[in-house]
């Protein structure tokens, strides 16, 4: 048990002094209004759109990457949610002011980043029926899960859960697909 509190303590210890940093950071204006873009494409709108845009002009994979990527996106909410019930990690914005950061976080809990893991899984499963796609996808992937900590909303450890436990859904999600045929 030693190892793992002294292996906790180390992330903690990251992850504070990041948030400090992040917290009293001037940023130019161009990041800040990056930042607030990339989080709130992060909320949801964006893989909606996604979804429908693949639907009408996705070819014949269209389905199967709609549906592949729609299973990796519910499995990834179901996970977030029992993990930071299970963790009830407080956000960075609960421990100190962000200096111009004025949002609302989405819920209570910090680990994991949840939007985090909705945009690497889905990046991860559209760009595998779309590698044209791939650079872009994860552009934005990582851009939501920077403006997360950027915000102040989650710890860096948090979106780096986040990330791992996306693309581990993601994968899930193409294996299964093809497990069954209907890739």
């Amino acid at each position: 048990m030693t190892v793992a509190r002294t292996v906790w303590n180390f992330i903690e210890n990251r992850d504070h002094r990041v948030m400090h940093r992040m917290n009293r950071w001037r940023a130019p204006r161009w990041i800040r209004f990056w930042m607030l873009a990339a989080t709130r494409m992060g909320d949801g709108w964006l893989w909606y759109g996604l979804a429908f845009i693949v639907l009408l002009v996705g070819g014949p994979s269209r389905y199967s990457a709609v549906a592949a990527a729609a299973c990796a996106g519910v499995a990834g909410v179901a996970v977030f949610k029992l993990l930071k019930a299970l963790s009830r990690r407080q956000r960075p914005c609960e421990l100190e002011p962000h200096c111009w950061a004025k949002i609302l976080p989405p819920d209570q809990f910090s680990f994991p980043s949840g939007h985090t893991m909705t945009a690497f899984s889905i990046a991860l499963v559209v760009s595998f029926f779309y590698p044209a796609l791939e650079g872009p996808l994860y552009f934005l992937a990582v851009s939501i899960g920077v403006s997360r900590v950027v915000l102040g909303m989650h710890f860096l450890s948090d979106v780096l859960a986040g990330a791992v436990l996306g693309s581990a859904l993601g994968v899930s999600s193409i294996v299964l697909f093809a497990a069954y045929g209907l890739l």
